[in-house]
């Protein structure tokens, strides 16, 4: 290498070191950017070929590196609709080209942010501070099942009611029902015998005027609100009447009807409610001398046309489950209830946002009923340092990072917090200090060059 070739390698020097400072100054101006990814410079030798005799230090590139896969510190915003993704993975955005009749018109592709500060604008939008708008998958409030892919738009419309198709019930039935008349079986009543001790049937009612010889006779099974399909709320008491005893000889453990009251009366009495009528659920239920259910097979069975006080429900699943349903002995004598729990709701206005862990958008409504709106769209890289960073947080495809996978493989959403810049302050002044004199060295270098040069000269003279 001679000494003009030493100059110009100080100068490649000078603009690598130059460069540096520029990603070291960017870092800095940008430590307090939600989502921001530092971007290191990586130098690389420039070699001219020689035998490797005669081979010289060469020139110098400065290339950027970017810290895309580096996590940043996690903070709580107290903002519901802010988002930090914790571990690999950015949020799939768009860009907003323009408006057209009022509505935003927004650009085909996809870009990628870290960057979670996600609010609700004045359409129902979730926009970050830089103006990218998240996409995903909007889903039915009623159905759960998605209703199209894109920018995920919150609806201010009131979540309509849904009707109730299936109570879920558990509970233990004693095998010596405690109830007030002291009898533990339910015998004949006077205006007609509502036992069903085998099989089906339908239409077997305990009239009024025998209400309060069946309350007697029976112990109560729980209460619960269900809705109908315009979200009327009605109650359904539940009562059980053990009909027949354990049977050593058939191996039956003991059988019970299920009630529920369809026309509640006005009044009371001292042995239960007067002028309340009781359904019969239609189907014998039998347990074995170990206390476990042996019919109704299956884990649910269905109460036709429901209704009370004239509300109809419709055909309502009883969901009791393997082992849900059970005939052991209690202390007590009633009936111990462990799940009641129906699926129907009245209509409700949106009071609140908030987002789960696996990504699900969820709404609060004044009937307390929490569903999912929408699936907040993750996308992963094989290589996310070889994205193209562009403004406002977002980054670009390219074709040394390969295509987006879907998925969250292991990565959490944070909701109510934000993913802060993984800049380093205290590294970047570190840095600073080095390419400081890095830069100073360079300058020496080319001073020295051009003295030699000058003394050259000299000697000509």
């Amino acid at each position: 290498m001679d000494v003009f070739s030493a100059l110009q390698t100080s100068v490649s020097g000078l603009k690598a070191q130059a460069f540096s400072l520029e990603n070291i100054s960017g870092n800095i101006a940008n430590s307090q950017t939600v989502g921001y990814k530092r971007i290191d410079t990586d130098f690389v030798d420039m070699l001219a070929e020689q035998p490797a005799k005669q081979q010289t230090a060469g020139s110098v590139a400065a290339f950027a590196k970017l810290t895309n896969s580096l996590q940043g510190n996690v903070a709580a915003t107290g903002i519901a609709t802010n988002m930090a993704l914790n571990g690999d993975g950015f949020f799939t955005v768009k860009t907003k080209g323009g408006d057209a009749g009022g509505a935003p018109v927004f650009s085909g592709s996809d870009l990628y942010t870290r960057r979670g500060d996600f609010s609700v604008d004045r359409d129902g939008y979730l926009v970050n501070g830089a103006g990218a708008y998240l996409t995903g998958q909007s889903l039915d409030p009623a159905t759960g099942q998605s209703t199209g892919t894109g920018p995920i738009r919150v609806s201010d419309a009131g979540l309509p009611a849904k009707a109730t198709t299936g109570i879920s019930y558990a509970a233990n039935l004693p095998s010596n029902p405690a109830t007030t008349s002291g009898t533990a079986l339910l015998g004949t009543l006077p205006g007609g015998d509502p036992r069903v001790l085998t099989g089906t049937a339908a239409g077997k009612t305990v009239a009024a005027s025998d209400s309060a010889a069946f309350v007697g006779s029976s112990v109560a099974g729980g209460e619960l609100t269900a809705y109908s399909g315009t979200g009327t709320p009605v109650s359904v008491q539940l009562r059980w009447a053990k009909v027949a005893d354990a049977d050593a000889t058939a191996g039956t453990g003991g059988t019970w009807n299920l009630f529920y009251a369809n026309q509640t009366g006005t009044g009371t009495s001292a042995t239960g409610t007067s002028g309340t009528t009781w359904q019969n659920v239609g189907s014998a239920f039998t347990f074995n001398g170990s206390g476990q259910l042996t019919a109704p097979t299956g884990t649910s069975l269905s109460i036709p046309d429901l209704t009370v006080n004239g509300t109809k429900l419709g055909a309502v699943a009883l969901n009791f489950g393997t082992g849900g349903l059970t005939q052991y002995g209690s202390s007590g004598g009633q009936v111990s209830t462990t799940t009641l729990q129906q699926d129907g709701y009245a209509a409700g206005t949106l009071n609140s946002l908030a987002v789960t862990n696996d990504g699900k958008l969820t709404g609060t409504y004044s009937n307390g009923n929490s569903v999912a709106l929408a699936q907040v769209g993750v996308a992963r890289f094989n290589a996310p340092n070889a994205l193209k960073a562009v403004s406002g947080g977002n980054y670009a495809q390219t074709a040394e990072s390969g295509g987006p996978l879907t998925g969250m493989a292991g990565t959490t959403i944070i909701g109510g917090n934000v993913e802060q810049s993984n800049t380093d302050t205290a590294g970047e002044f570190s840095k600073l200090i080095v390419t400081q004199q890095a830069y100073s060295a360079n300058t020496r270098v080319m001073s020295t060059a051009q003295q030699m040069m000058s003394d050259l000269i000299n000697v000509i003279r």
